[in-house]
């Protein structure tokens, strides 16, 4: 398999949320060796989803598959081993302690590495009362579910980049990962998410990958948008040495 580009950093993962595989795999190849690692989610699924994470495996790129599994530990499980065939880097389940225990199970001896889901970053609080999530600050929540995932045996954590920091520091983050959405560039648009910080500022927090999707894929240059964000991203003291 051919590796990444050099001249990539592949702590910046492009979420492929457009329609179909063809303009994932067009917007792929637009950005060329700019980026290395990709994200595919639910709403690829339908369009050719697993398709696409074949190709882009192919092509030497990284794949992240967010699929954010939930269901009995039996299910999970099954699920899970059916998609560690297709050689994912990183595969997404909810953070309850069972699921992720039952993803571990089917993940096997794939290299596939399972993130947890804490609490997605287009929530505040209100849609946490909404949900029944019992009551307390949105913040402490998120890390109490991430030490909870990292002892189910989690090899890393969803979370917003404001709550990065607060995970770093568990001592049941030693060696884990942190992958952060709701990233915005500085004056850039929030969207739908509601707990956002900038590249640099998610970086410095703690986080080892970013997600990206819309400020790269709605860009009149993604290329070019994808290289300001790296460089946004250099603006942070210090690199992470945490990846793999």
């Amino acid at each position: 398999m051919p590796k990444p580009a050099s001249n990539s950093d592949p702590r910046l993962i492009v979420a492929l949320d457009v329609p179909s595989a063809l303009e994932g795999l067009a917007l792929a190849e637009k950005l060329g060796d700019s980026v290395s690692f990709y994200k595919i989610g639910l709403g690829m699924l339908t369009g050719g989803g697993l398709a696409l994470a074949i190709e882009l495996k192919e092509m030497g790129k990284r794949v992240f598959l967010d699929m954010k599994l939930f269901d009995i530990p039996a299910t999970v499980e099954k699920a899970t081993r059916g998609l560690a065939q297709y050689d994912l880097d990183f595969l997404t389940v909810h953070g309850d302690p069972h699921v992720v225990r039952a993803a571990i199970a089917g993940r096997g001896n794939s290299a596939t590495k399972i993130l947890a889901v804490t609490i997605l970053t287009a929530m505040e609080r209100n849609d946490l009362d909404e949900c029944l999530i019992k009551s307390g600050e949105l913040h402490d929540l998120v890390v109490e579910r991430a030490r909870l995932a990292f002892l189910a045996g989690a090899d890393g954590v969803i979370a917003s980049p404001q709550e990065a920091a607060l995970i770093r520091a568990l001592p049941e983050a030693g060696g884990k990962l942190i992958v952060t959405p709701g990233v915005r560039m500085p004056n850039g648009k929030n969207g739908d998410q509601k707990r956002v910080a900038t590249p640099a500022q998610a970086i410095a927090g703690g986080a080892d990958y970013l997600v990206v999707g819309r400020p790269i894929w709605q860009a009149p240059a993604p290329k070019i948008a994808a290289r300001r964000i790296i460089e946004d991203m250099a603006k942070a003291n210090g690199k992470n040495t945490r990846l793999h």
